[in-house]
């Protein structure tokens, strides 16, 4: 896969209010890894982009930080103003492409703004560098079927869940991403068999957070899955299932049809609760 070093020449910043409280102009654009339900590949099918200027961006969100205005505490952290930096990127894969430990300690120090960031990988590099908390990273997990064949080539499950007590030892805030949620026959006795694996490897269970972000797919990514002979597509498109969604961006996808999807949210704050009821839920959609 292509890997471009660019000047980034756009800064801005979004609103969130889900994962973060904004999200940060993109360190890189792309990924590395090739998951079929990811929403990059409908933008960026192939290679990284990755902005040399990373001091730019960190003055941007700054800037922004010291005259932003949010009610805190909120659901994105009870005290720091968060800024999703890999919104775009799997920043923790791409670390290598970048200065990570100032762009860490830019937030470490901030007297406002902390990181967050979603990742697959067990970034074992960063366990070199403690952020004292003002860096979340939010480890993706999802039923070992499932990502045994929607995620090649990344860690396994049982080993992410195992890397959280690491990384909160290490000084890092830690939450879970249960990411993407998809229905499928062995829903139910595969999520209860994950939730005991991160009851039982999960030791800080006051600390460890988690969010929950149900599927969306999109026709011209489902055309390039079937061009390129992806097995679990028939896992993600399911037309009988879902419904037209146009995004904030203007974007038309596919999600769960309405009363499913409120059933499928049902079930799973159910499931979760009769086993990890510790592990609170930031937000669900």
């Amino acid at each position: 896969m292509l890997v471009k070093e660019i000047t980034r020449k756009t800064f801005k910043i979004r609103p969130s209010g889900r994962s973060s409280d904004f999200i940060s102009p993109s360190f890189g654009y792309g990924c590395l890894l090739d998951c079929s339900y990811c929403y990059m590949k409908r933008h960026k099918p192939n290679g990284l982009d990755y902005a040399k200027n990373t001091g730019q961006i960190l003055t941007e969100i700054n800037n922004h930080a010291l005259f932003a205005v949010v009610d805190k505490p909120n659901q994105t952290d009870p005290e720091y103003i968060t800024y999703d930096i890999a919104c775009n990127e799997d920043f923790a894969l791409h670390s290598k492409y970048y200065n990570w430990k100032n762009i860490f300690g830019f937030f470490k120090k901030h007297p406002k703004a902390k990181a967050t960031l979603a990742t697959k990988i067990i970034p074992d590099n960063f366990l070199e560098y403690n952020p004292e908390e003002k860096v979340r990273i939010r480890f993706s997990l999802m039923p070992q079927s499932l990502s045994t064949d929607l995620e090649p080539n990344t860690p396994k499950i049982i080993d992410r869940i195992k890397a959280i007590n690491r990384f909160r030892n290490a000084g890092y805030d830690v939450h879970i991403n249960y990411s993407p949620v998809i229905y499928y026959r062995d829903f139910k006795k595969d999520y209860l068999e994950l939730f005991d694996l991160v009851d039982k490897n999960v030791e800080d269970k006051d600390n460890v957070l988690s969010e929950v972000i149900f599927l969306t797919h999109n026709k011209n990514k489902h055309e390039y899955n079937e061009k390129n002979d992806y097995k679990s597509e028939n896992l993600l498109w399911n037309p009988d299932l879902q419904e037209k969604k146009i995004s904030s961006y203007g974007g038309i996808n596919v999600r769960y049809k309405y009363k499913l999807k409120y059933k499928m949210v049902d079930l799973f704050k159910q499931l979760h609760k009769s086993r990890i009821s510790w592990n609170k839920i930031r937000y669900i959609f």
